[in-house]
């Protein structure tokens, strides 16, 4: 099954945040099943239209995804998807 890993970023906004096993096999899923542990996560990572927001990414196995607005790329069972939000700064 998937795993979902958060960065320490995230943790610092959601401390009980840990790296979870997805059973879902989209990104869509994933987001309600972390949603369910962790109220409150999915709105500070999706807009009102479930759209990727620009200050976070998501990379699958390495890869950036492509579809920020459905959320539509693929993922395999073995998959380790990374939910990273964006620092800014100099």
């Amino acid at each position: 099954m998937p795993t979902v890993k958060f960065t320490y970023a995230l943790k610092r906004f959601f401390p009980n945040l840990k790296d979870i096993p997805a059973h879902a096999s989209s990104l869509p899923g994933i987001f309600k099943e972390i949603e369910s542990r962790y109220p409150g996560l999915t709105s500070y990572v999706l807009d009102e239209r479930g759209s990727l927001r620009r200050h976070v990414n998501i990379f699958i196995d390495g890869n950036m995804i492509n579809d920020r607005t459905k959320l539509s790329d693929l993922i395999s069972p073995n998959s380790e998807i990374y939910i990273i939000q964006a620092l800014s700064g100099g």
